[in-house]
């Protein structure tokens, strides 16, 4: 099994960032729907983005926002990707340069072929259904279900992850990725080093033992 990669979300201070990228986070998420308490202005978030590595992807989470503006804010910020997290519709974001994320809710009910109408190029990021907070939640969703959906295509796994869990969240759904935030925070938008450096020992502890 290959190193599954790790993105940290909702980061708002370049200390969080550093120690995230020291750790081994493949990417850093920044979020700018003004509904979240992790929500980051696009000039803040352009100046940690410009301290990553070039192997370190920023990514750029945004709800129901105009594709203008999303477009804006990935050129000011130079974002490696765009994250969208609400209702919109993927084929609005076509002129987007940067590869899409669309989050899918995973709720009671949830069927797979949710997922059959979104383009290959597509990355799929399954999450917990709550929409109010759209994300952040420390919610876990159905791994069965999420499982079927990595064995289709590439998908991030993200929804109440944290050190406890995320070994078995990985073992069970194999995902490309794993993505967390409030699993990893002493208050939103604040990073713990302490269960940061966890987490990112849990997921190495899947790949030494498979």
């Amino acid at each position: 099994m290959a190193a599954t990669r790790v993105k940290i979300c909702g980061i708002c201070r370049a200390g969080d960032a550093a120690r995230a990228v020291e750790l081994g986070a493949s990417a850093i998420g920044f979020i700018f729907w003004p509904g979240s308490p992790r929500c980051i202005a696009p000039a803040q978030a352009r100046e940690i983005a410009a301290q990553l590595p070039a192997d370190v992807t920023a990514i750029g989470v945004f709800v129901d926002q105009p594709a203008a503006y999303v477009a804006e804010v990935a050129r000011v910020v130079a974002l490696g990707a765009v994250q969208l997290h609400g209702s919109e519709s993927i084929e609005a974001f076509a002129e987007i340069r940067q590869p899409l994320i669309k989050a899918v809710q995973v709720s009671e009910g949830f069927q797979t072929s949710t997922i059959d109408g979104l383009p290959a190029s597509v990355t799929v990021l399954l999450d917990a259904h709550d929409p109010i907070r759209r994300g952040g939640t420390g919610r876990t969703i159905d791994w069965t279900l999420a499982a079927a959906v990595a064995r289709q295509r590439p998908t991030i796994l993200s929804g109440g992850l944290t050190a406890a869990n995320v070994a078995e969240a990985i073992a069970r759904v194999q995902p490309l990725m794993v993505d967390v935030s409030s699993g990893v925070e002493s208050a939103p938008g604040r990073k713990d080093p302490d269960k940061l450096r966890e987490f990112f020992a849990a997921v190495s502890s899947v790949v030494s033992h498979s």
